[in-house]
């Protein structure tokens, strides 16, 4: 492979930020799976569109960031020439409406979702470096790829992928907030390490008794995880923000894991590693932020 190639791919691999893809189908999965699952021929379209979406999301964050990406970030594909604003914009736009359509092959419920998560996604892209709540926004993306997912199911949108959808919108919206403080000198505050244990506050909440031990296990699980990451915020040395929100990002698979723990049969958590393993070893080669 010639180094023209090796270039144009690690672009396209930077653009889309595909570290985080398989969280992506994470969601999808849980989301699946709380609406009832079934429906198995639904799941390509699904897995299809949803992947779009995250994609062309991405784009176009780099797209609305590249006046900022000029001053700060020179390394990211538009201010360092390896593709030009106009086509990001272009592949972006190109990469939702491919979204939308897949999602509109589902049916009429899942592309009307699709839609309202579109909109979620270009008022994110837009706007979240002048607002400060842009990091619910982000949350509120994910949220949408729940109910999206669940209204392919048997069953369809109910309470479970609500609420779930809710605990893991709040763990973004953690990881967002941190993600703020790249660069910042300052102390970074703690508060959003209680948005990233929302989901265990709900499952211990939720899970009916005899569910309560796989979900305790799983809570065990993730606040490990996010304790293995988060305690360079308790300790003298300088944060390195980017790499703790990579790794906490990577723990999005255990929310998901722990939203279906107890209604999914034990070997559902292969599927749940192998994405983990995924997420962890294309942020070998691909940045999160």
């Amino acid at each position: 492979m010639n180094q023209s190639v090796i270039r144009q791919l690690r672009t396209w691999l930077a653009l889309s930020r595909v570290s985080l893809l398989p969280t992506v189908w994470s969601n999808c999965l849980a989301g699946w799976w709380l609406g009832g699952q079934g429906n198995y021929g639904k799941l390509p379209l699904l897995f299809l569109g949803v992947s779009a979406l995250y994609t062309g999301g991405a784009f176009l964050n780099d797209a609305f960031d590249a006046d900022f990406d000029r001053q700060r970030r020179t390394e990211r594909p538009i201010p360092s020439g390896a593709m030009s604003r106009a086509a990001v914009w272009r592949w972006g736009l190109g990469w939702l409406v491919l979204g939308v359509l897949s999602l509109a092959a589902v049916g009429r419920h899942t592309v009307t979702l699709a839609a309202i998560l579109l909109l979620c996604i270009l008022i994110y892209d837009a706007t979240h470096r002048v607002v400060t709540a842009s990091p619910w926004l982000m949350g509120l993306c994910r949220f949408w790829v729940y109910v999206i997912a669940a209204s392919t199911g048997a069953v369809g949108v109910n309470g479970e992928p609500v609420w779930c959808g809710v605990a893991l919108a709040c763990y973004v919206a953690g990881l967002g907030y941190l993600a703020r403080h790249e660069g910042s000198r300052g102390r970074i505050p703690l508060w959003p390490l209680m948005m990233l244990v929302t989901p265990v506050a709900l499952a211990m909440l939720m899970s009916p008794e005899e569910y309560r031990i796989p979900a305790l296990w799983l809570s065990l699980l993730l606040v490990l995880w996010i304790a293995l990451w988060a305690r360079t915020l308790f300790q003298p040395a300088e944060a390195n923000v980017p790499r703790m929100v990579a790794g906490l990002s990577a723990g999005i698979v255990f929310v998901d894991w722990l939203a279906v723990a107890p209604l999914c049969p034990r070997g559902f958590g292969i599927a749940y590693l192998g994405l983990w393993g995924a997420t962890l070893l294309l942020q070998r080669f691909v940045p999160t932020l």
